[in-house]
C-alpha cells in the first residue's frame, strides 16, 4: 500500500467515526452525495471481499455472498460509496428505456443510496427533486451531474407520485412537520432504512421490543410505507440494473400493507433494472433487516424468495443496542 492510499484510509477512518459518533450532520445517508467522502481504498476492498456461490441446478441465477456479515462501516445501501462519475449514465441505461409515464419523484437523503437513485431516476427521464439536512447549496455537483432539482426537505414531496425516505432512522423523528404536504393522491413512500443501535442510531424502545424497523419509521411519517432498498449495495444501483430474462439480474424484496402501493413501487424497481420479490407486509418485514439471510445478499428471485423464508424473528444480538 502507498503511502497516499494509507492516507486515504485514514481520512475515510476519520470519516466513518465522525458518522458513527453524531458528529456528521445526519449519517452517512446523508454523505456528500458525489462520494467525496468515502471513495474506496485498498484496506477497505480487503475488508469487503466477496465470493461467489453457485446456484442451485435449478437456476440459472448467479448468487454473491459475503464472507462475513456486513458491518455498518460496508453496509449495503447506507454505508457504501457512491459510484464513480462520468460515464456509467449511458452505457447502464442502454437497454433500460422508461416503459411508462415521466413520475415525479422526491428523494429525502442525498447519501449513497439517496443520491444514486437520483442518478438512476433522472437518467431514465423522471423528474426528481432531492434534499438532504444541509440544504440545497451543497447539493450543487449532484444537481449539476444529473439535472435533479435541489430543495428544501420541506418541498421534496411537492407534487411526487413517489417519496423515497433515505435518513438515518435515529432522524426520522426531526423530518419536517407536513412532509407530505402537497404530494398527489395515492403517493407512495418509499423507506430505506435500517436500524443501528450501536453504531449510529443508539437504543430505540419500540424496535427492540420487537417493532419492525419500518413499521416504527411509518408511525413517525404518518404515512404507510413500502419497505425496499435497506440491504442492497448503493454501487448495485448504477453498476447492476439489467433487463428483464437476464439470468444476472438481481432482486430486490419489497414489503408494505398498503398492496397497491407496492405494486407501484414493484414496477418502479423494474423499470430502473432490478427484479423484486414481495417480502409480504409490514409485520412481516423483520425478514430483511440487518443480520437476516437476505440482507446484503446480490441473488435473483429464486435464491432472495428462499433467504426471506430462512429468516428468523429473533433480533441477532449485534443488532441489538
Amino acid at each position: 500500500m502507498t503511502n497516499a492510499q494509507r492516507d486515504r484510509c485514514a481520512a475515510g477512518a476519520a470519516a466513518a467515526t465522525r458518522a458513527t459518533d453524531g458528529t456528521a450532520a445526519a449519517g452517512d445517508q446523508d454523505a456528500p452525495a458525489d462520494g467525496e467522502r468515502s471513495r474506496s481504498c485498498a484496506c477497505h476492498r480487503a475488508r469487503t471481499r466477496t465470493r461467489a456461490v453457485r446456484a442451485p441446478s435449478d437456476s440459472r441465477r448467479s448468487v454473491t455472498r459475503r464472507t462475513s456479515t456486513p458491518s455498518p462501516q460496508d453496509h449495503p445501501g447506507e454505508w457504501e460509496s457512491t459510484a464513480p462519475r462520468g460515464g456509467w449514465a449511458r452505457s447502464s441505461v442502454r437497454k433500460l428505456l422508461r416503459r411508462g409515464p415521466t413520475m415525479k419523484i422526491g428523494i429525502i437523503g442525498a447519501g449513497n443510496i439517496g443520491g444514486n437513485l437520483t442518478r438512476r431516476f433522472t437518467a431514465l427521464g423522471h423528474d426528481v427533486s432531492v434534499a438532504n439536512s444541509r440544504g440545497p447549496e451543497s447539493l450543487a455537483g449532484l444537481v449539476a451531474e444529473t439535472g435533479a432539482r435541489a430543495v428544501p426537505a420541506a418541498e421534496a414531496a411537492l407534487g411526487a407520485d413517489f417519496v423515497v425516505v433515505t435518513v438515518p432512522l435515529k432522524n426520522v423523528p426531526d423530518l419536517p412537520a407536513g412532509l407530505f404536504d402537497g404530494a398527489t393522491e395515492g403517493f407512495a413512500v418509499i423507506d430505506t432504512g435500517n436500524y443501528y443501535p450501536k453504531e449510529r442510531d443508539g437504543l430505540i424502545a419500540e424496535i427492540e421490543g420487537g417493532l419492525t424497523e419500518s413499521r416504527w419509521t411509518e408511525r413517525h411519517l404518518g404515512h404507510p410505507v413500502v419497505k425496499a432498498f435497506n440491504g442492497t449495495y448503493a454501487q448495485d444501483l448504477v453498476e447492476r440494473p439489467l433487463p428483464q430474462g437476464d439470468p444476472e439480474h438481481l432482486a430486490v424484496p419489497v414489503a408494505s400493507d398498503d398492496e397497491d402501493a407496492k405494486r407501484r413501487v414493484r414496477a418502479l424497481i423494474d423499470e430502473i433494472g432490478f427484479d423484486t420479490v414481495d417480502a409480504g407486509g409490514l409485520d412481516e418485514s423483520w425478514r430483511q433487516q440487518p443480520g437476516t439471510p437476505v440482507y446484503g445478499l446480490r441473488a435473483g428471485v429464486e435464491a432472495v424468495t428462499r433467504a426471506l423464508a430462512e429468516a428468523s424473528p429473533e433480533r441477532p444480538e449485534a443488532h441489538r443496542a
